[in-house]
């Protein structure tokens, strides 16, 4: 990394929220640990970490709603879910709280950091992607990270809305593999990363619906496909 990256590590567990932090911080990031949601909040709040490490089940206030708050004002800073929780509705009820990957338990201090890395990555990206690239009625600004239809109000995005948009239509009216899309945006090609690509893709049909003639079509056993 360039430079030391703070990590918000939020786990309940004392001995494994020690381990974790000390693991990351042999790596050269600089971890800041808390115990439950309610401290999480006010930590993040006085600090605007890099990235934050969330348990899902914490006292005081679980990680589901502490991203939720987070993204009232927040919608950049990438937020990794740790959890023993791995039905299919817990994963897309994380992706749909404002998470940007899902990690669960046990896992190794190796994916771990690979995740983060994956997801700072991904944020400088954005920041400096191409600006004011016109799609159909649409305006999308991906150093800002916004959308506009016509002339109305700007919608922001993700970081994760803004890359995967970016890279469809780096490939516009071409077909994109799930794979390449799962490996460049998500570092991996596993259930969960899959599960949370298909919530982003719903998210964006539903952000671009507003002009029919945008769609981002399935094709079947292969991948996307973005026509304008």
């Amino acid at each position: 990394m360039n430079k030391e990256h703070t990590i918000l590590f939020a786990e309940d567990e004392i001995t494994l929220g020690q381990i974790v932090k000390e693991s990351l911080e042999t790596r050269g990031f600089v971890v800041q640990l808390c115990h439950d949601g309610d401290e999480a909040f006010i930590l993040y709040r006085a600090q605007k970490p890099d990235i934050l490490v969330l348990d899902v089940m914490m006292p005081k206030m679980d990680g589901f709603t502490l991203a939720q708050h987070i993204r009232k004002t927040d919608e950049e800073t990438p937020i990794i879910f740790l959890t023993a929780k791995s039905q299919p509705h817990d994963v897309v009820e994380g992706f749909n709280t404002g998470g940007n990957d899902y990690l669960k338990k046990p896992f190794s201090i190796e994916e771990l950091i690979a995740r983060i890395k994956n997801l700072l990555n991904n944020k400088q990206m954005v920041s400096h992607g191409e600006k004011d690239m016109v799609i159909g009625n649409y305006k999308f600004n991906s150093k800002k990270q916004t959308l506009q239809y016509k002339e109305e109000n700007k919608e922001d995005l993700t970081s994760k809305e803004s890359l995967l948009l970016l890279l469809l239509l780096q490939h516009k009216n071409k077909v994109v593999e799930r794979s390449l899309v799962l490996k460049q945006l998500w570092g991996d090609t596993s259930f969960y990363s899959a599960r949370s690509m298909d919530v982003f893709i719903s998210k964006l049909r539903k952000k671009l619906s507003q002009d029919k003639t945008i769609k981002i079509l399935n094709v079947r056993g292969v991948g996307y496909k973005f026509v304008v």
